[in-house]
């Protein structure tokens, strides 16, 4: 089969190339692959700002339909249109795995980094892994469920908005815009920031709903942060763009007491000014990933109908375009990009 494959350290090294088929292996599923989402990681492993262990097919973003079972596996069923827990194996023993922190375990691999993801036509996943899509959630929107699911993790148990709030949205990419929608639906007002090089996504983020989208190279965000705020701040700030300028400006808009939550990978070392932390009581939160829960919710929240990142895909594209999906994806003039590896 065909795969999109980190074969080497160092900038780039990635194509696609014949892949052996995945061995079905005890305790595990055999998906064969609907949709998978480009993440600003897989953009990281691109250029070697994430640990991977190549050659290794990159993908962590899926959905799919279960082809085959180990015959020691029970509750999944052939034909189960599924999503799974991107975390492929975890020790089980360390302290952050016996208290269910699973994403911070140190011998913790991943598909598509650690060992073989989802951008090729067939995975094999532990069946423990497995969440069953609800009926009104397709492929697409299915696939998606990983990266709105450390959206809701990092909004909703990290920044917990409450009506009435300001949120701040800093970097309107994939996660920005998830980010967006799941404070949204806390009845927060939500301002999304970008650059003129954004004005695509910028404008999905007003499709979205969110109260104001600015374009902070043509419009003063710090005045309009004053004006909805009454001169004090915002109260939830949100990086999302990965960029030291962008997080110096989140906390030039936060108030006294607000909180700062860190969602986008910087890819390398940044400066700003953490003085500021101390001065206005600012805390400071960084999720990293997904636990189980997270997932138990967002699909919850997917089934209700209550998100819709369909609003998001702006492409989908083959396997074969991959490398269109990643400059794409890169290169800013896109929303969600999506390969349908089947």
């Amino acid at each position: 089969m065909k795969g999109v494959v980190k074969f080497a350290r160092g900038d780039g090294n990635v194509e696609l190339r014949d892949v052996a088929e995945p061995e079905l292996l005890p305790g595990h599923a055999l998906i064969k692959v609907a949709a998978c989402g480009i993440c600003g990681t897989d953009l990281h492993i691109l250029h070697d700002e994430y640990p991977t262990n190549p050659p290794v097919v990159l993908g962590h973003e899926m959905a799919g339909t279960v082809a085959a079972v180990a015959p020691d596996v029970e509750g999944v069923s052939l034909g189960e249109r599924v999503t799974a827990l991107t975390y492929s194996d975890t020790c089980g023993q360390c302290r952050y795995c016996q208290s269910g922190r699973l994403n911070l375990c140190p011998r913790r691999r991943s598909f598509g980094s650690g060992v073989n993801g989802a951008m090729a036509p067939w995975l094999v996943v532990p069946a423990r892994n497995l969440y069953r899509l609800p009926a009104n959630v397709d492929d697409l929107t299915g696939a998606l469920t990983e990266p709105l699911a450390c959206c809701v993790r990092g909004v909703l148990d990290y920044a917990a908005p409450r009506p009435g709030d300001v949120v701040i949205v800093s970097g309107p990419g994939p996660i920005g815009l998830f980010s967006a929608m799941v404070a949204k639906i806390t009845g927060a007002t939500v301002v999304v920031l970008g650059l003129s090089a954004d004005e695509r996504r910028l404008a999905i983020a007003r499709k979205i709903g969110v109260d104001h989208a600015v374009n902070v190279q043509q419009t003063d965000a710090a005045a309009l942060v004053r004006d909805l705020t009454g001169g004090l701040g915002a109260d939830i700030v949100i990086e999302c763009a990965g960029a030291g300028r962008s997080a110096q400006t989140c906390l030039d808009l936060a108030a006294r007491g607000a909180t700062y939550v860190q969602m986008g990978l910087f890819g390398a070392p940044v400066h700003f000014d953490l003085t500021q932390v101390a001065l206005r009581e600012i805390r400071i939160a960084g999720p990293f990933g997904t636990l189980p829960s997270s997932w138990s919710r967002t699909l919850r929240l997917l089934g209700e109908g209550r998100l819709d990142p369909r609003l998001v895909i702006s492409d989908v594209i083959s396997l074969e375009g991959w490398y269109e999906g990643f400059r794409k994806a890169e290169a800013k003039d896109a929303g969600k990009v999506v390969l349908t590896p089947g």
